[in-house]
């Protein structure tokens, strides 16, 4: 039942309509339905008098016109807007209404108003949200329904809004700790390719009929320019083909993706600092999970999926595996080896004195303000080295093109 009922949600059109509200004003708006008529029908209920209604053009080629990606940004956001609508006293689907119509973004507004039609068909929450996994895990999902069967549903929306937030902060920072030297060396690399094919062919053609040999720095800048100018559609096609390799096999591969979570906790600088984002997102997502009565076993298994390192994946399922039999929690991280003894100490403590989700929560505040401190220095390290980088790469081009210009003077 429950089946054909989403299945006939999901196949609802979506009607453009223009009408006059009770005080004789126009409106216009946007409306999923079955039929034409049930739209009209609705309006009618709303106090609209239908003057025009028709369905919804679909854009060219199966796109999405005018339409923007939903980001996880945008869930954070919707969860601290309901649960503050929720602590107001506002109806649930009062709440998804206001929320959605007033949504800058439109393919976040249309996924609102499909959840608000299905909570209005007879489900709950959680079952509306499920049907849209890929922006709501399991773990929202899991949370949802324990404070609906609970009855407390407005508490745990809060707790849902700060992991929300908490979580997004985390990425935001990791982000900005690697754009920065990324950027720097995009930058470094294209101007270096422009000096190579513009600028050095000028300086090569006046040293022609220099009438000695070149230094070999000044020699080695003209191989490279030479090579660059006759050879630079082969150089564009090898960086293409390199970067649609790398994300095709990050996109496919599970073995190359296992490869790359595992090297980046060795990478020097910020090997230590995913590390310390990792652990804070653990303990962050588990105290969220036990505060809210998940039993533990069941919240290691969406606690392991929202790790996203598979060490640490992998390392989670196996204490999961280990809690199941009786093992305390604290013993099952130290046989890791990868959660530092503070970390497994608080936990020890915690689970003595029953205050497990306390304890992981100032396990996460103290992580998250570690990779703030981290992030702050990282960039005060990368600065001057980047400054350097940047001194060497195109230092040494202007000064291998100038030297001849210094010989020149010994030849005269």
């Amino acid at each position: 039942m429950a089946e054909k009922k989403a299945k006939k949600i999901s196949k609802q059109d979506t009607f453009v309509w223009e009408g006059t509200d009770k005080r004789g004003n126009r409106a216009k708006g946007e409306m999923r339905g079955n039929s034409m008529t049930l739209i009209k029908a609705e309006l009618r209920r709303q106090g609209v008098i239908p003057l025009k209604v028709k369905k919804k053009p679909k854009p060219l080629f199966g796109g999405t016109a005018n339409k923007k990606k939903i980001t996880p940004k945008d869930i954070a956001i919707f969860s601290r807007q309901l649960a503050t609508m929720m602590s107001a006293g506002v109806p649930l689907v009062q709440a998804f209404e206001i929320v959605g119509r007033g949504h800058e973004n439109p393919s976040m507004q249309e996924m609102l108003m499909r959840i608000k039609t299905d909570i209005e068909g007879g489900n709950s929450l959680a079952e509306a949200l499920s049907k849209f996994p890929e922006h709501f895990d399991a773990l929202y999902c899991n949370l949802v329904s324990a404070g609906e069967q609970a009855g407390i549903l407005e508490t745990l929306l809060h707790k849902i809004a700060l992991y929300k937030e908490k979580i997004e902060a985390i990425k935001g920072k990791i982000k900005k700790a690697m754009f920065y030297p990324t950027a720097v060396i995009i930058a470094a690399i294209v101007v270096t390719g422009i000096l190579l094919y513009f600028v050095v062919p000028q300086f090569a053609s006046m040293f022609k009929g220099f009438g000695a040999d070149l230094p070999a720095m000044t020699q080695v800048v003209i191989d490279m320019s030479d090579f660059l100018t006759e050879w630079w559609y082969a150089v564009l096609g090898g960086i293409a083909i390199v970067i649609y390799s790398f994300t095709t096999a990050k996109k496919k591969s599970q073995g190359f993706r296992d490869f790359l979570d595992k090297s980046i906790l060795k990478a020097p600088i910020f090997g230590e600092l995913i590390r310390k984002a990792t652990i804070a997102r653990f303990a962050r997502t588990l105290s969220t999970m036990f505060a809210a009565g998940v039993p533990l076993v069941e919240a290691m298994t969406t606690v392991a999926g929202s790790a996203g390192n598979v060490v640490y994946t992998n390392a989670i399922l196996r204490m999961r595996d280990e809690i199941a039999t009786g093992v305390s929690l604290q013993l099952s991280m130290r046989q890791t080896g990868l959660f530092p003894n503070m970390v497994v100490q608080l936990v020890a403590i915690g689970e003595e004195a029953g205050s497990i989700d306390a304890m992981l929560a100032k396990v996460a505040d103290f992580y998250e303000e570690e990779v703030d401190n981290a992030v702050d220095g990282l960039s005060s390290l990368m600065e001057p080295l980047i400054m350097a980088f940047l001194g060497v790469i195109i230092g040494g081009l202007v000064v291998a093109m100038y030297l001849p210009i210094f010989k020149m003077g010994e030849v005269v």
